[in-house]
């Protein structure tokens, strides 16, 4: 229940009074303790504060050495993460993103980090939505509600062959989180070419009781001519051959329509961004070296979730056209985050690519 308990608040009950806690790490606050925040005597910013001494800027950020492994957040007790905000530099899809929940050693949340945010072809798309926006230059910012009862551990790795820098900031709260709510889950995939005829798996292997609530897409076409007309299929508690629920389409389902194209007149494909809904990113061929069109799209279930309650397979067809009016199953680059909430525990991720698979090329 939104602002239950000091859990996710909404313009209807600001003004409610809570017993819960805020709280905030940052690499000036590592363990976002009360009173302890702009305490750091080293740090990425010290030299520049040389002048000024302790409180002014010298913790910044973190600097994450290749092949290192850094601990961004470990709360211990219950609560909710309400707001991450973070500008990581390097190849986006070479910094994974981790979250664990309850002492769990599976993560429920495995993701290079562009990704996570729905910026996944490495380069900077403008994005306002409910759950994730992304702001000039390269500033990612989560809002999913993330409940835990007796830890959180968040993670990012750093698989490129270069050290990397961090700037982060985790907001949350200390509460009681009610017994009704589940923990949220993103599971990343790609697919660099889908083999012909077959069927891109956004998500499969949930087990539990919960509901779906997102899709981010990272679409790369080898195709010329229209892409989109597969269909997305989500396959509820059973479902075997023939799902419950069947879209009508790429556009359809990412709620746009007749293929995201204004016509050559009006500049062809249309970005847009909404709170629910939007293709944020079309990245078009220049003439020489970058050949293919690639896009960028999400779909959150925010007031429309599909619930399950023993598991849940997500998949989408890659259509295009060929002569005499055929459908032509496409071999496309596709890469996708699903965001679900679940009951744990979490059962195990597919094993990430490493990271000449995963570099958007």
């Amino acid at each position: 229940m939104p602002g239950f308990n000091g859990l996710g608040m909404n313009m209807g009950n600001l003004a409610q009074l809570s017993a819960a806690k805020t709280r905030s790490i940052s690499p000036e606050n590592f363990d976002g303790a009360k009173g302890k925040g702009g305490m750091a005597t080293e740090g990425t910013g010290a030299a520049c504060a040389r002048d000024l001494g302790i409180g002014w800027k010298i913790s910044p950020s973190i600097r994450i050495a290749s092949g290192e492994t850094r601990t961004l957040a470990d709360i211990t007790g219950s609560g909710a993460i309400q707001q991450i905000w973070m500008t990581p530099t390097g190849h986006w899809r070479h910094s994974i993103l981790r979250i664990y929940w309850d002492d769990s050693e599976q993560p429920s949340v495995e993701c290079p980090v562009g990704d996570f945010f729905a910026c996944g072809w490495g380069q900077y798309a403008q994005l306002s939505s409910l759950a994730v926006c992304v702001n000039p230059g390269s500033a990612f910012n989560c809002y999913w509600e993330m409940p835990f009862r007796k830890r959180c551990r968040i993670t990012m790795t750093n698989i490129a062959d270069k050290e990397m820098t961090l700037y982060y900031q985790i907001n949350y709260t200390e509460t009681e989180v009610p017994a009704d709510l589940a923990y949220f889950h993103a599971q990343f995939r790609r697919v660099n070419p889908l083999p012909y005829k077959e069927v891109y798996t956004i998500l499969e292997g949930v087990r539990g009781q919960g509901q779906y609530v997102g899709t981010y897409m990272a679409w790369g076409v080898n195709n010329t001519g229209w892409w989109g007309e597969g269909e997305i299929k989500f396959f509820i508690d059973g479902d075997d051959e023939y799902p419950t629920i069947c879209g009508t389409g790429t556009e359809d389902y990412f709620c746009g329509s007749y293929n995201f194209d204004l016509g050559k007149e009006h500049g062809g494909y249309r970005e847009f961004t909404t709170p629910y809904a939007g293709l944020p990113q079309v990245i078009r061929p220049d003439g020489t070296y970058r050949a293919q069109q690639r896009f960028g799209m999400y779909r959150w279930h925010i007031t429309d979730p599909i619930r399950f309650e023993s598991d849940l397979r997500v998949t989408i067809q890659a259509l295009g056209w060929r002569s005499g009016g055929r459908y032509l199953p496409l071999q496309d680059d596709i890469a996708s985050v699903a965001y679900w909430y679940q009951t744990l525990p979490t059962a195990p991720f597919p094993q990430l690519p490493d990271a000449d698979y995963l570099e958007v090329i």
